[in-house]
């Protein structure tokens, strides 16, 4: 498997010149959900998933480019279970993390993250209330507690 600095490596540059909903890098989301899983007690599988977490989904990188890659096939299984397909019902996607071993982990953090009041501050209130509630829904169909 290649190793996490490397895998950081590649999601940084996957995601060079991306910007978060507040403006802010890509890369900061990235890290934050890598120390996330990190914190939660995930292993390296779960943290090399968690920097490549929405490559896919944000066509940074291709899912040829993820099934080539030197990384585990646990790894790979994680990142395609948390990218969001077109058109995906969210009952669907909570149910394929759910079903895949490590990634409702990886989820958790990202969504993290995501609600981090910090972060949330910096929106309108308009797409606050949006995401907040997004996240919550999320949170409840991954049977995750309320609190973060």
């Amino acid at each position: 498997m290649t190793d996490l600095a490397e895998v950081e490596a590649t999601a940084r540059a996957a995601h060079a010149g991306q910007t978060d909903k507040a403006g802010r890098p890509y890369a900061e989301h990235l890290r934050a959900v890598a120390e996330g899983v990190r914190l939660r007690g995930g292993d390296d599988e779960q943290i090399a998933a968690a920097w490549l977490h929405d490559a896919v989904e944000d066509d940074r990188l291709s899912p040829a480019w993820l099934e080539e890659a030197a990384l585990t096939r646990r790894t790979k299984d994680i990142v395609l279970a948390v990218t969001k397909r077109s058109g995906e019902e969210p009952e669907e996607y909570a149910a394929r993390i759910l079903a895949t071993p490590g990634a409702l982990l990886v989820k958790e953090a990202d969504l993290a993250h995501n609600a981090d009041p910090a972060r949330l501050a910096v929106l309108d209130d308009p797409t606050r209330a949006r995401l907040t509630a997004k996240y919550a829904r999320m949170r409840a169909l991954l049977g995750l507690d309320a609190g973060l």
